[in-house]
């Protein structure tokens, strides 16, 4: 799940930020402080979820939730707020939680189970349409449509987006956050801030420098997986 935080307090948005980023399920975290701001990346980080303050500076977060209430597959919101008296108009706007600040992590924890649990069960889409899904890959010159199951890894180098599959790599002008919003988590996850690995593609694994770890693919790549992923890596490969 890719979350979104829109709150005006500085020491509000880092606090809940680092108790979102350590939920396994989410697999980025950006902040806004301002409508305008939130809007904007919407753009770029297209959010599963979005955590929504309703008192902004000169704003009012309720002005986000009517907004995103028009889009066609607009993401869950969840308040979080100091105050207690707008729970009525929260779900008004379809908001899935409304949670008080102080933050309590057990809280947030149990919002972000149910929206998972909505997308899970919402989601028509079946194991065997995701396997038959395709990408499409902006290049230069064409468009190349590509099986996501054969990807072996993503790198980003020099903002160059690098898609290695056994028999073929594609570059492209797009982030690694393009392509991680295109695949499926259950498959895919970041082991590094430049590297995206296919799970199913790993046949070593090694630990390296510094509590650091060193993936091997099918290919014979080898991947890092930094120190900050290394506990969720753990989790998914049941270490």
């Amino acid at each position: 799940m890719n979350v979104l935080i829109v709150d005006d307090e500085p020491l509000a948005r880092e606090e809940l930020r680092f108790i979102v980023a350590e939920d396994d399920r989410v697999t980025f975290v950006d902040t806004a402080e301002s409508v305008d701001e939130a809007l904007e990346k919407m753009l770029d980080v297209k959010p599963t979820v979005i955590f929504l303050d309703i008192h902004l500076t000169n704003e009012s977060g309720f002005d986000l939730a009517k907004k995103i209430q028009r889009l066609q597959n607009p993401p869950k919101i969840i308040f979080a707020t100091a105050y207690d008296n707008h729970a009525l108009e929260a779900f008004q706007v379809d908001a899935i939680g409304y949670i008080l600040k102080p933050f309590d992590d057990q809280r947030i924890y149990a919002a972000l189970t149910k929206v998972y649990q909505q997308l899970q069960t919402s989601s028509d889409t079946t194991t065997q349409e995701l396997e038959n899904l395709r990408i499409a890959l902006p290049l230069s010159d064409r468009i190349v449509m590509i099986d996501p199951t054969q990807i072996l890894f993503a790198s980003v180098e020099n903002s160059q987006l690098t898609i290695v599959l056994p028999k073929q790599n594609y570059q492209l002008n797009e982030s690694l956050n393009w392509l991680e919003q295109r695949l499926d988590t259950h498959q895919f996850m970041r082991t590094h801030r430049s590297f995206i690995v296919n799970l199913n593609k790993i046949t070593e694994i090694q630990p390296w420098f510094n509590h650091t770890y060193q993936l091997t693919l099918t290919n014979n790549a080898k991947i890092p997986v930094s120190r900050s992923f290394v506990p969720s890596l753990k989790k998914r490969v049941q270490l």
